[in-house]
């Protein structure tokens, strides 16, 4: 196995449109692209073209007719929510979106890399199997976790969620689901409201579900804390096969939709973390997708920070 890491990323991404003043706009992918290639990592990632998912592939997390309320939306280019603003090309843009995660994790599935780092936008995470809001049109974790599992054979699946606000979505898909096991820490009170302590799962699923609300002005230490006292013991007890990252870096202290306090070596300690944790349990298999971020300064040195962790630059 090459020890490479893979990089997805279309620049129709960049085509999203989002309208005047909101704060999911191309200018993040901008930025952090943008600072990519001045990094040392840059040279040393294998670039992956993303295709578009299926609509059948969008439909292992999502409601059938799920696909088709989005595609009318964006073809009238009514917002789904009042923060879900699309555009005429946004249903396509969000398949590639999916596309760009899955072919990442193709990648790593097949040992061609060792890890991947999928910069995609429209995000995923607050995508319900039949809701759309958050700025998420199809739930790119969740899908991906059900093609690895339906498409490659994986069995247990682990998502890391560290993105500022907690990812409701992927925590609905996986609710009662004993294969997936889905971890946020999130700041709150702070949107969606959702993502008590006490919201652990349910039948089969009781206990593969672990949220750990952080108040505001949390940061490096207290972050790095949860990682290693509560996730790694928890994700331990777990075993997945796979891990993927809901990579979200709106829990940087620059962020305006947020109050915690986190740095950008703050995520590469985290990714540390769970990188070290991979290559005891899942033979290193890591992709991260990226979620939230919103200022461009703090998007853009994080996303850095976390692929050069990655490379192991």
């Amino acid at each position: 196995m090459t020890q490479k890491t893979s990089f997805a990323y279309h620049s129709d991404y960049l085509n999203h449109d989002t309208g005047p003043g909101h704060p999911e706009r191309p200018d993040r992918l901008r930025a952090s692209l943008a600072a990519l290639q001045q990094s040392s990592v840059w040279e040393q990632l294998y670039q992956i073209e993303p295709t578009p998912a299926s609509v059948e592939q969008i439909a292992y997390a999502h409601n059938p007719a799920y696909s088709e309320h989005i595609r009318q939306h964006c073809e009238k280019e009514i917002p789904l929510t009042y923060d879900t603003t699309v555009g005429f090309e946004s249903f396509d843009i969000a398949l590639l979106s999916t596309g760009g995660v899955l072919r990442a994790a193709d990648a790593v599935a097949t040992g061609e890399v060792k890890n991947a780092f999928a910069m995609v936008r429209p995000p995923g995470h607050h995508a319900t199997p039949g809701q759309s809001m958050g700025f998420c049109l199809f739930n790119n974790i969740a899908i991906t976790t059900r093609y690895l599992q339906r498409e490659h054979g994986v069995g247990k699946v682990a998502i890391v969620d560290w993105d500022v606000h907690h990812g409701n979505g992927t925590q609905d898909i996986f609710y009662e689901d004993e294969s997936v096991f889905f971890f946020s820490i999130h700041q709150s009170p702070l949107y969606p409201g959702t993502g008590s302590s006490r919201e652990r799962g349910s039948g089969k699923g009781r206990g593969t579900t672990l949220n750990v609300p952080m108040p505001a002005g949390s940061g490096d230490a207290e972050y790095i804390k949860v990682f290693t006292d509560v996730l790694i013991p928890a994700l331990r007890d777990f075993a997945p096969e796979f891990l993927l990252i809901s990579a979200g870096f709106d829990a940087h202290y620059l962020d305006p939709l947020a109050g915690t306090e986190l740095t950008a070596d703050g995520f590469a300690t985290l990714t540390d973390l769970m990188l070290a944790f991979a290559d005891e349990t899942t033979s290193g298999r890591v992709v991260s997708a990226l979620e939230g971020g919103y200022s461009l300064e703090g998007v853009s040195e994080s996303v850095v920070a976390h692929v050069e962790r990655l490379a192991k630059v």
